[in-house]
């Protein structure tokens, strides 16, 4: 597979399997720490992320979702990222990420 580092579907799972759905703006939270923590793992840093993918349930929600990513990344370098609109995810979650990292030089 190589420098590569793959992940999919964060949602907001808490360490306990729930879901944290009391508000949004917890729910954003979760899902990024939960993204972040599987870059961690990896030995990989927010800036090594060269792609993601984020899905929302409502797109009324891309503004604060937007606010909180932005956040995770130095400014200006924000890798690729498309934002798709779905009818449901897993578990009743409203937001879910995916990306890619290449954890080479």
């Amino acid at each position: 597979m190589g420098p590569w580092l793959f992940i999919s579907g964060q949602i907001a799972l808490r360490p306990d399997g729930s879901v944290e759905k009391s508000s949004l703006d917890k729910e954003i939270t979760q899902v990024l720490e939960n993204f972040q923590a599987v870059l961690r793992a990896a030995g990989a840093r927010p800036e090594q992320v060269v792609k993601v993918t984020l899905y929302l349930t409502d797109m009324a929600f891309f503004p604060l979702v937007n606010e909180h990513y932005g956040r995770m990344f130095a400014a200006g370098q924000y890798p690729a990222r498309e934002t798709v609109a779905v009818q449901a995810l897993p578990k009743g979650a409203r937001i879910e990420l995916s990306g890619i990292a290449y954890l080479g030089e």
